[in-house]
């Protein structure tokens, strides 16, 4: 079992920055692919970022591509992910999701291919 605990949401102007930061304990020995989504009012949840195990292999969805920067620390088992120039839209609580793979290079940007996911943040952008 991995337990996932996100940190780092919050209220921000569109055109600020904020960086979630999601810390992973338990069964963290094993190489995992990461992922963020995110979930408005009223909407289905959607696929944000994801990070291979060796950091190697992001992908980003169109909507954040180029405002939006995944990383992880495998140190501090801990993965990131730099928000800037917010936008309105972009409010939503955010997910950081575990999945366990057999290579470093696989990452994953389906929410059913996770396995293991935290209880969110809210980041909230006002206009």
């Amino acid at each position: 079992q991995v337990q996932l605990v996100e940190s780092g949401g919050g209220l921000v102007q569109a055109g600020g920055s904020l960086r979630l930061s999601c810390a992973a304990s338990g069964r963290t020995r094993s190489t995992y692919a990461m992922g963020w989504f995110r979930q408005a009012p009223r909407k289905e949840r959607e696929f944000v970022a994801a990070i291979s195990w060796s950091g190697g292999k992001t992908s980003y969805a169109d909507s954040v591509k180029s405002r939006f920067t995944i990383s992880r620390d495998n140190g501090k088992n801990t993965v990131y992910l730099q928000m800037n120039s917010l936008k309105p839209e972009d409010t939503a609580d955010y997910y950081c999701a575990a999945s366990p793979i057999y290579y470093s290079t696989q990452y994953y940007v389906t929410p059913t291919d996770y396995n293991y996911w935290g209880q969110g943040t809210q980041v909230s952008v006002s206009s």
